[in-house]
């Protein structure tokens, strides 16, 4: 039987490709009719010659880019799935982009190509809307552009808003000041935060304005020029606050906008101002949406199971509604 090889340079990288490999070899050997054989700093494949190399290529892909890109067990078998699916140069294509947030804090890379794709349009893009489902990643790599723009001295302020819906439950009256009453809304905003700087750096950059996190209703009668300002929650929104929201980005700013279809807490779902958004802004110079999908959920797998669930219920519900009017 014919065979390939894949070669470590040393007893490091060995244990390394061991560890994000953790049970994909077995996937491999039933997804290609192949024997894999990892011992002795190499990996062995063994069967026919097409799809021998093809996975043979996916390996040495993956044996370079553990050093060009943060990599898990998680994102190597995410890489597989779209290998699978016919894409090329999966690993090059996710370490494409870098997002440097602190010296004291690792970089951060997407993990799907679907957040290649949502990050290549902040870049490119004064105004970006990331819509999908929770774990796409879409507030935190917004979060992760602004704390990189701000280092880099392209914006000298991030502002961070969301609108204070509660979901689907009453919290009743918070004690507390204005500032203790809403930050249980604004929570993830600080999460992501303090996974990208220092608790100090945080700290002396909200007493200096520099980093502002408040509710969306402070954000009425403002301009906000030079500044990185993420819109959470978006779904959350009204017509007329996602409009005010819009018409406060000055000159030199940049912004995005990011929020969950399948989550709006209003009282009337179809008065969603993300919803308008996405009807009337689509053809847009320097405007783009980008869409997420369960595929770039990069939380535990279970929940990418579980959203598809859900998903397929509405679609569901949906084709019983159509066919219920159909018939009237």
């Amino acid at each position: 039987m014919n065979s390939s090889v894949v070669h470590f340079d040393n007893a490091c990288e060995a244990r390394d490709m061991c560890a994000l490999l953790a049970g994909l070899t077995e996937k491999i050997e039933m997804d290609s009719a192949l024997s894999v054989t990892v011992r002795d700093m190499k990996i062995c494949l063994e069967g026919e010659e097409p799809v021998r190399e093809e996975i043979c290529r996916f390996l040495e892909d993956l044996r370079i880019a553990r050093n060009q890109t943060a990599l898990d067990p998680r994102a190597v078998a995410y890489a597989y799935d779209e290998f699978r699916r016919g894409e090329k140069k999966i690993f090059s294509k996710l370490s494409s982009i870098r997002i440097d947030v602190s010296p004291k804090k690792p970089s951060i890379f997407p993990r799907t190509l679907g957040q290649q794709i949502y990050l290549n349009t902040i870049i490119g893009n004064s105004i970006t809307f990331g819509i999908g489902p929770a774990g796409t990643g879409k507030t935190y790599l917004a979060m992760a552009m602004a704390v990189s723009a701000l280092i880099k001295g392209d914006v000298s302020r991030i502002i961070l808003t969301r609108p204070a819906i509660e979901a689907g439950e009453s919290l009743g009256f918070l004690p507390g000041d204005i500032q203790q009453k809403i930050s249980p809304y604004l929570r993830p905003l600080y999460d992501a935060l303090h996974d990208m700087l220092p608790p100090e750096n945080i700290e002396s950059d909200i007493e200096k304005g520099i980093i502002e996190v408040a509710p969306l209703a402070y954000m009425r009668g403002r301009t906000l020029n030079h500044a990185f300002v993420i819109l959470d929650e978006a779904q959350n929104t009204t017509p007329q606050q996602m409009l005010m929201f819009l018409t406060r980005m000055g000159f030199d700013s940049r912004c995005a906008i990011t929020g969950d279809l399948t989550q709006i807490d209003l009282p009337d779902r179809k008065s969603s101002g993300l919803l308008e958004a996405r009807h009337l802004l689509g053809n847009i110079d320097d405007l783009r949406f980008v869409e997420l999908t369960e595929r770039d959920v990069v939380r535990h797998p279970l929940v990418q199971k579980v959203i598809e669930a859900y998903r397929k219920k509405r679609c569901n519900r949906h084709a019983g509604e159509k066919k219920a009017q159909d018939e009237i």
